[in-house]
């Protein structure tokens, strides 16, 4: 046996509880940071309702008149004459339809300006336009092509959405390496497939980014459409229609469970898939 050879395994053995340890401190210190990171707006929020009630004589909903308030929902009481879940799958619908309808609408319009520059010179000023009108302008329109109705919320949703997935498809499209596609056509490869083996894949990121734009801003006008031109169900026109029955710890509720979807879907669906997706294409950023 060489002289001095289990030195090597004897730092390994000696150096794994430090590893070890060091892993846990890592571990223990991210589960802080979101501890602290739920419980300093709670703590706010407490705080903003004690002083409310202090200053005005307004009873402000504190957290736990909130989750009391949720609880109950919950177990099945009645908000504005339906349950809780019934408001939340109104407005997933709503949003689900009108958001299904930009995404398709918008990638496929995309995907031809990216492709075809007179297109794209005859369509992206309007893209553009429509990219700076507020939500909320959008009110008058949908009252006159829908009535108060939920189509009139599915169409503001669909419009708001649309711009940000087209424009960054359209950017998307357009950064894919001119090289690739010379490369394509030397090895034979027609238009369609250039179209679907090239520049979809190169365009994703682009795509994908312009989803989480477009998802925030529809989750928005879905709220703001429903506390306008609701009618009976959902979030935000229970939100709304809080202001006569003074339930506000409802509203707070409401308000909390927007926050939950909405972070659910951006943090947990889209940031993942729009990860994945540039490792997968090796377009992530070189450290």
């Amino acid at each position: 046996m060489v002289p001095g050879s289990p030195a090597p395994a004897a730092a390994g053995t000696a150096a794994a509880p430090v590893l070890r340890l060091a892993r846990r401190r890592f571990s223990w210190q991210g589960v802080a940071t979101a501890v602290a990171s739920l419980l300093i707006p709670l703590a706010l929020w407490w705080g903003l309702a004690v002083g409310i009630a202090e200053l005005r004589n307004i009873a402000f909903p504190t957290p736990h008149d909130t989750y009391q308030r949720l609880v109950d929902l919950i177990r099945g009481k009645l908000l504005n004459d339906f349950t809780i879940y019934q408001h939340v799958a109104d407005s997933l619908q709503r949003w689900a339809v009108g958001f299904g309808i930009a995404m398709a609408t918008g990638i496929f319009s995309g995907l031809l300006l990216g492709w075809s520059r007179l297109l794209e010179r005859l369509s992206m000023p309007t893209i553009t336009v429509l990219q700076l009108v507020p939500g909320l302008a959008w009110i008058p329109v949908a009252i006159l092509l829908f009535g108060v109705n939920p189509r009139a919320t599915i169409f503001m949703i669909a419009v708001t959405a649309l711009a940000p997935i087209v424009i960054n498809t359209t950017a998307g499209v357009k950064g894919v390496d001119e090289m690739y596609l010379r490369a394509g056509r030397m090895m034979g490869a027609e238009d369609r497939t250039l179209f679907m083996r090239v520049l979809l894949p190169g365009s994703l990121p682009h795509l994908l980014s312009g989803l989480r734009v477009g998802f925030a801003n529809g989750w928005r006008v879905l709220v703001a459409g429903e506390m306008i031109v609701g009618t009976g169900t959902g979030l935000g026109y229970s939100i709304i229609q809080s202001r006569w029955t003074l339930d506000y710890a409802a509203a707070f509720v409401c308000i909390a469970i927007i926050c939950i979807i909405g972070l659910t879907v951006e943090r947990g669906v889209l940031l993942p898939l729009e990860r994945r997706t540039v490792e997968r294409w090796g377009l992530a950023r070189s450290a």
